[in-house]
This record gives structure tokens, C-alpha cells and sequence, in this order.
């Protein structure tokens, strides 16, 4: 039985399939690093707040959950990593903020490898891991692309407004023509 309460999803070949939550949101990690480290002209700091936010939902649909019910001191630690959550939202509704968001991104990609990667990691038994890894993808396209800050954060009511508030930013961006992934940079 799952600690972290996932439904199952169909094997393939006998095993379950995708790739585990730590190297999805690790190559989300590096992706958002990237725009950070890059030129920032005014399509990247909009890919770069859309690629943020959509992370963030994510994180807060999943990941902290995961971390509550399968990590000791999890409340602990998924509260704080809330309120840092909270503050790199503010941080991105501010373009001249945008060191001090730099920053606090730092901070939260560190705080993930350091800590709760290696929790997981040792908590949470493998097919899980591919199962959250799943869903956050999943979750990650349906998210908002701008910061939110109003939106609830915990589940169940951030998995049903966060997908609403994210197609009406979709709907935004396409009718405003904004940049919201890198590889259309």
C-alpha cells in the first residue's frame, strides 16, 4: 500500500513507466536555472515566470503532499517550503525584483536537491516515485502560467482551481500572443 496515496496507473510490460518525480522536477529545476542565467529580454522573463509558476503549481498538487504523508516532520517541512513558495510568487509579479528572485530561486532549487529529493527518495518506494513524477507532468500542463497568489495551495482545492485558473491563462496568453515555453524563445 502506497504512503503516499496515488492510484495506480497501467503497467507497461509488467512494470509502471514513466520517470520518477525527482528527475522531472530536477530537469525542471535546470530549465528554470537556465532562463535565469540567460538573456533576459522581455519574451524570456515571460517564459521564465510562466515556467515558474507552472513548476510551483505543480509542486503544490504533489510534491508537498507527498512529502506530509510520507516524510517525517513532512508537515514541517511542506509548510515551509508553502511560504517560500508564496514569497518567489511575489517575487515574480515585480520584473525589477528580478535578483532577488533569481536568488530565491537559487534557494529553492537548493532546498530540493539538499533535502527533500534524498527524503523521498529514501521514503517513498520506487513505483510511486514514477507515479508522482506522472502526475507532475500532468499537472504541470495544466497550471497557471502567472503567479497567483490568491489560488489555494493545498489539495483537493488546488488540483481543481489551479487547472480553471490555468486555462484561463492559456486563453490570455494566446490572445495577448505571449512566449510561455522556451523552445518557441
Amino acid at each position: 500500500m502506497s504512503d503516499v496515496n496515488l492510484p495506480p496507473l497501467p503497467p507497461v510490460e509488467g512494470a509502471v513507466s514513466g520517470r520518477n518525480v525527482v528527475d522531472v522536477l530536477d530537469e525542471q529545476h535546470r530549465e528554470i536555472l537556465g532562463l535565469l542565467s540567460g538573456d533576459m529580454s522581455d519574451k524570456a522573463h515571460e517564459v521564465l515566470i510562466a515556467t515558474l509558476s507552472r513548476h510551483l503549481s505543480a509542486e503544490e498538487q504533489y510534491l508537498y503532499p507527498a512529502v506530509r504523508t510520507a516524510v517525517p516532520d513532512g508537515d514541517r517541512i511542506a509548510d515551509r517550503e508553502l511560504a517560500e513558495d508564496r514569497e518567489l510568487l511575489k517575487l515574480m509579479q515585480d520584473r525589477s525584483r528580478l535578483d532577488e528572485l533569481g536568488a530565491a530561486v537559487h534557494r529553492h532549487v537548493d532546498a530540493d536537491r539538499s533535502e527533500l529529493f534524498p527524503l523521498l527518495m529514501q521514503m517513498v518506494p520506487a513505483d510511486d516515485m514514477i507515479r508522482l513524477g506522472n502526475r507532475v507532468e500532468t499537472a504541470q500542463e495544466a497550471a497557471p502560467t502567472r503567479p497567483h497568489l490568491s489560488t489555494p495551495v493545498t489539495p483537493p482545492w488546488n488540483k481543481v482551481v489551479d487547472p480553471l485558473v490555468g486555462m484561463v491563462d492559456k486563453l490570455r496568453d494566446v490572445a495577448t500572443g505571449r512566449t510561455t515555453y522556451a523552445r518557441n524563445l
